[in-house]
């Protein structure tokens, strides 16, 4: 065991559980990759983008997802329940005078019903880490190089809560339609590390 790789290792617990579950018949076989397989199928950035296409051309809608998001985001067929209990949802907008950006310092606490899988990146120990000491530098590694003035505000996830940014609208984009603007956003947008 000593050569194992520490994840190696928890996975194979974590298949003794299942097979245990699975004999003693609490669980069919098969039922947690069902779940999972589930609750990854709808999980996608497209929902977030169709959430900030929302709240840009709808302002009452905006101004409902700022202040409950869990409650918001059912009028456009989306929730925050996957698991035992609904996860709380805070979502917080870009303005001239502050950017936001997501992190989870503890592991990867990220809405997967909004955004899809976590990007690599969004995990690792280095993002994690500097994002809160280094705002800016981070955000200057994506590409997204921000006024001085500008404020970053930093919002930590956890297993309770998870966080999603709604980016400002571009400019020039007055005369499109709901479905044209949702195109524009990217997840790095939902997170915080790009512009849209």
């Amino acid at each position: 065991m000593s050569g194992d790789h520490p994840s190696s290792v928890i996975s194979a617990r974590v298949r003794h559980v299942e097979a245990l579950l699975e004999s003693r018949g609490l669980l069919d076989e098969g039922e947690i990759d069902g779940r999972i397989d589930e609750f990854l199928a709808g999980g996608s950035p497209a929902n977030g983008a169709r959430i900030t296409a929302r709240a840009w051309v709808d302002p009452g809608f905006a101004e409902r997802l700022l202040a409950d998001a869990n409650e918001a985001i059912r009028e456009v067929g989306l929730s925050m329940a996957g698991g035992l209990q609904e996860q709380r949802l805070k979502v917080v907008a870009n303005t001239a005078d502050e950017h936001n950006v997501v992190v989870c310092t503890l592991c990867s606490c990220y809405p997967i019903a909004l955004l899809g899988p976590s990007p690599g990146w969004y995990k690792s120990e280095a993002y994690r880490s500097r994002v809160v000491r280094d705002p800016r530098g981070v955000l200057r590694e994506f590409g997204l190089e921000l006024p001085e003035t500008t404020r970053i505000s930093v919002w930590d996830a956890s297993a309770e809560s998870r966080y999603m940014v709604v980016p400002r609208r571009p400019e020039g984009t007055e005369g499109l339609s709901e479905e044209q603007l949702a195109a524009l956003v990217t997840r790095k947008g939902l997170i915080g590390t790009a512009a849209v």
